[in-house]
């Protein structure tokens, strides 16, 4: 890593930008305001943060099924679940999803965090996670084994070229949280490291050892098979089952 470019986070503190040379692999150095930065886990200029998660559920209906997926094969984890969106959307669609984020609260899928007694899941989902830590090859190896999972599907935002723009909007220095940028060689040298294969179309990834290719992530995003996808998925929703799951456990005296 050598240091190509640098940075002002959180208004104030300066830092550089170092760059693998092989891979493309960029990340800042030393970020020791982080704890500062999770103060407040969602930053307040993620304004797409809701419609973000709308989009991916859809996406999320249409690419497991492609993947051998199906919503029997359960559990899911949604790693760095943030407030619980995604893992209550996706249990409305019928998927058995659950939260797991050791910097946010679970306010909206109380009562379906992930415990290892729930078993194995089918895939992880690590949705603008990676950018975040300081080691995503071993934060990803870590999400993968605590769910005993061989599918990680994630999502970052990859640039092109040399270096992306000094006024890339996904470097996001005042928020102080986006610390490590990919390519997509970036990826594939991460998915030979790790003996996995890789599936990449836009800003949506998955590292596997089931076999996956770029066009069935691409297929997964376009509306027509987010919308199929939807349809077929109304009417599996988990809402009364999960409903009817909470009201017991109050009635049991216990915590959700």
């Amino acid at each position: 890593m050598a240091e190509v470019m640098r940075g002002t986070f959180l208004g104030r503190y300066p830092a550089p930008y170092d760059q693998c040379p092989d891979c493309g692999f960029l990340q800042v150095r030393s970020p020791h305001w982080l704890d500062e930065a999770y103060s407040d886990a969602i930053v307040v200029t993620d304004t797409g943060l809701v419609q973000r998660n709308l989009d991916l559920a859809g996406i999320l209906c249409a690419l497991l099924p492609r993947l051998g997926l199906e919503r029997e094969q359960g559990p899911f984890l949604d790693y760095g679940g943030g407030l619980g969106l995604l893992v209550r959307l996706m249990r409305d669609r019928g998927f058995a999803f659950h939260w797991s984020d050791a910097y946010s609260r679970n306010e909206l899928a109380r009562g379906f965090e992930y415990r290892p007694d729930l078993g194995p899941c089918a895939a992880v989902t690590a949705f603008e996670v990676l950018e975040h830590t300081t080691d995503p090859a071993a934060v990803g190896r870590e999400a993968l084994a605590a769910a005993g999972s061989d599918t990680l599907i994630f999502s970052t935002e990859l640039y092109a070229g040399d270096l992306p723009p000094p006024d890339w909007w996904y470097f996001a220095p005042e928020g102080g949280q986006h610390i490590g940028f990919f390519r997509r060689d970036t990826l594939e040298a991460l998915a030979r490291r790790e003996g996995v294969n890789l599936a990449s179309h836009a800003s949506l990834h998955v590292l596997s050892r089931r076999p996956v290719s770029d066009a069935m992530v691409r297929g997964a995003m376009s509306r027509r098979a987010r919308l199929q996808a939807w349809l077929r998925s109304r009417r599996r929703g988990l809402i009364q089952q999960d409903h009817a799951l909470m009201v017991r456990r109050l009635q049991a005296g216990q915590s959700a």
